[in-house]
């Protein structure tokens, strides 16, 4: 069962965060471990997933979200996490491109390696599907934006969002089911 606070919910955490309320960023950086290490060990490649390198990277992000944490902008739900997510991002694909600069012999995840040349392209495209997706997001109930959020975000199981909300992972994963459906018919183009 995860203990992590809902940092997106709790928009006061990263405010008091962000003034430099020490308790605060500890909480913040508490809650965010168990999520940057586990998108650490998944996104890292497997010839290269050693636990140490994977500790590595997170305290790396950590420190890189606290350092820009004056930079960041509360800009709705889940955007807390969206935020960290490029961070932690940002970091593997850097510990990749070193890799391959000293010669090693890397594998990328194409999720991972996929970036536009231009850096400015990539971040507008980058925010607007960050866009697309908080918007379908908001037309769910609060309880399938928790659920989605725990699957997509989160990379939870079933087993672990049913451990998370009270409910049963069969529950969970229809719940899921039916909240993505509904989003992909959100994002979908409107027809002439």
């Amino acid at each position: 069962m995860y203990t992590e606070i809902d940092v997106d919910c709790n928009g006061a955490l990263v405010r008091a965060a962000r003034s430099g309320d020490r308790a605060a960023q500890q909480r913040l950086c508490a809650s965010c471990l168990p999520t940057l290490r586990r998108w650490a060990q998944r996104w890292l490649p497997r010839t290269h997933a050693g636990i140490n390198d994977a500790e590595d990277l997170v305290q790396i992000a950590l420190l890189r979200v606290l350092h820009r944490l004056g930079e960041f902008e509360i800009r709705g739900e889940n955007c807390f996490l969206a935020y960290l997510r490029q961070i932690m991002i940002n970091e593997v694909r850097s510990e990749l491109r070193k890799q391959r600069c000293r010669g090693e012999n890397v594998e990328l995840d194409p999720a991972i390696a996929a970036g536009d040349s231009d850096p400015v392209v990539g971040q507008m495209l980058g925010h607007e599907r960050a866009c697309a997706y908080a918007g379908a997001l908001s037309k769910l109930n609060r309880r399938q934006r928790e659920h989605v959020a725990l699957r997509i975000e989160y990379g939870m199981s079933f087993v672990e969002i049913a451990a998370q909300t009270g409910g049963n992972a069969d529950s969970a994963r229809m719940i899921v089911s039916r909240a993505l459906r509904s989003m992909s018919l959100s994002l979908a183009p409107a027809s002439a």
